[in-house]
């Protein structure tokens, strides 16, 4: 027997989609249906290890965590890790398969995907009493309908019906609405059975109006009107802007335990990947988190983080042309702290042999620490545990540079010199004994009165969190005709809203 189905498509990028999957999933599992999330295709610099050494996007991780369920390469089969402006990573079933060119990719390449895609989710379906896909971009996006496996492809080949997720806070939600489904041919706007409001503020019943009018002109209901809460939003895809709008990241700095905060300067290089590491620094009472481009900014700060990122050896090159690897330099001479993880680990060591990523060959690092690396065509994706300062760690790899560390204090798989750390742990500082173990370090170097709270979990903000989007969905949206919609498809006779774009 096969699984209800429901694909959560969006107007635009960033609508809501993955935290209303999220949300969807967290109010099916708490009525007992056994749920999971899935993502045909996602592109995105924020990635996860699965148990079995798998890399997915982080969004379905966490989609997964809403569900209750382990996380596993079914659930995100294709993964596209920008690497520049015209070109990606291709990471299928949670291995890395080439670079291609975008053009290379709609070019044919994606069609070829669609089978293994279709596989996985049939696989989920059979396993599950539901599975809730999220869609990418737009499915009105024509110029690439030929070519789409993750919105109204997978819609028409699974027959899964669509609720279409609108952001009202950015404007022109009824037009965006109206525009998605006489933008899609007929086949697929049979299959579109309606809308959910994201990010309403106000009085819901000055919105009514308008949502009938729009029954009117489409034929096609609202399931709902979520309204807009700070703090709500889970590791999404990419962008600083995204980035600062997660949940411990948007709420406001709690008051200290001791006499002082501590301030982390996180540099926003480029191609940034798993920034979402620095969240459980910003759930620290006290501690605050933020993203920097200039040196006066990396002076200021207690602790300066480099994050992970796709271009290392750029990365590199941005921190000097801007000054901020000189400021790094200074910071490490007066012994103020300084953590490097992954990519950001991989500048501070002494050279770099890259002839994979940006395969520039030898490159000169900062030489902060006793590391050389060299890239190797094969990608490290591993989920290791070990100690440091005498706490448990959990963490997880994902990078092609392989460290030999020469010399210095051993932390984690990478070292420490004076107050410059460096590993290729992404969610080490997620351990809640590490972190505040850490912290401690980073107060002491940096002369601060600052006391760790004892009581901050990280697992339990993040739970908490998706209880919260679990809440939105179960208190503002038509949940009842939300399960109709999975458990049976589409509603059999919508009408075709002209002028439609070709079959």
């Amino acid at each position: 027997m096969t699984g209800g189905g429901l694909l959560i498509a969006g107007t635009t990028s960033d609508a809501g989609k993955s935290v209303v999957t999220a949300g969807v999933c967290r109010w099916l599992v708490r009525q007992g249906v056994k749920v999971a999330p899935f993502k045909a295709q996602n592109m995105s610099l924020n990635s996860f290890v699965t148990r079995e050494g798998a890399e997915i996007g982080r969004a379905q991780a966490m989609q997964a965590q809403a569900a209750r369920v382990e996380p596993t390469a079914l659930m995100n089969p294709v993964l596209l890790k920008p690497g520049s402006d015209r070109s990606s990573q291709v990471v299928l079933m949670g291995k890395p398969v080439g670079e291609l060119s975008a053009r290379g990719y709609h070019g044919g390449r994606q069609e070829q995907l669609l089978g293994t895609v279709l596989d996985c989710l049939a696989e989920l379906r059979g396993t599950y009493d539901a599975v809730i896909c999220e869609g990418a971009g737009s499915p009105a996006e024509i110029n690439l309908r030929r070519t789409d496996i993750v919105n109204m492809g997978i819609a028409r080949n699974a027959r899964l019906p669509v609720l279409v997720v609108g952001d009202i806070d950015r404007g022109g939600v009824f037009a965006s609405f109206f525009g998605t489904v006489a933008l899609l041919s007929r086949e697929d706007q049979e299959l579109v059975a309606g809308f959910l409001v994201n990010k309403f503020r106000g009085d819901v019943s000055l919105l009514e109006p308008g949502l009938e009018m729009l029954h009117g002109l489409t034929g096609r209901r609202s399931y709902g009107v979520l309204p807009f809460q700070h703090g709500l939003g889970i590791d999404e895809e990419d962008g600083l802007r995204v980035s600062l709008r997660g949940a411990v990241r948007e709420s406001e700095v709690t008051s200290p335990v001791g006499e002082d905060i501590l301030r982390v300067a996180v540099c926003a290089i480029p191609l940034m990947s798993n920034f979402t590491d620095v969240d459980a620094l910003a759930a620290e009472p006290g501690v605050v988190v933020r993203f920097v481009d200039r040196a006066e900014e990396v002076a200021d700060a207690d602790l300066v983080v480099i994050p992970g990122t796709r271009g290392t050896v750029r990365a590199l090159e941005w921190l000097r042309e801007r000054g901020l690897a000189d400021a790094v330099a200074r910071r490490a001479a007066e012994g103020r702290p300084v953590l490097g993880i992954c990519g950001g680990f991989q500048v501070l060591g002494e050279h770099i042999e890259d002839e994979v990523e940006s395969r520039r060959g030898h490159v000169e690092g900062l030489g902060l620490l006793p590391v050389r690396v060299r890239f190797a065509r094969e990608k490290t994706l591993t989920r290791p545990v070990g100690e440091a300062l005498g706490e448990r760690v959990e963490g997880y790899e994902i990078h092609h540079g392989v460290a030999d560390v020469t010399g210095g204090e051993t932390f984690l798989d990478g070292c420490r010199v004076g107050a410059v750390w460096g590993t290729h742990w992404h969610g080490s500082l997620e351990s809640d004994g590490f972190r505040r173990a850490f912290l401690r370090e980073v107060a002491a170097a940096a002369g601060r009165r600052f006391v760790p709270a004892a009581g901050t979990s990280f697992a339990a903000l993040r739970e908490e969190q998706l209880d919260r989007l679990g809440d939105l969905i179960e208190e503002h949206a038509d949940t009842d005709a939300l399960w109709r919609l999975i458990e049976s498809g589409a509603p059999s006779g919508l009408p075709f809203i002209p002028p439609g774009a070709p079959a």
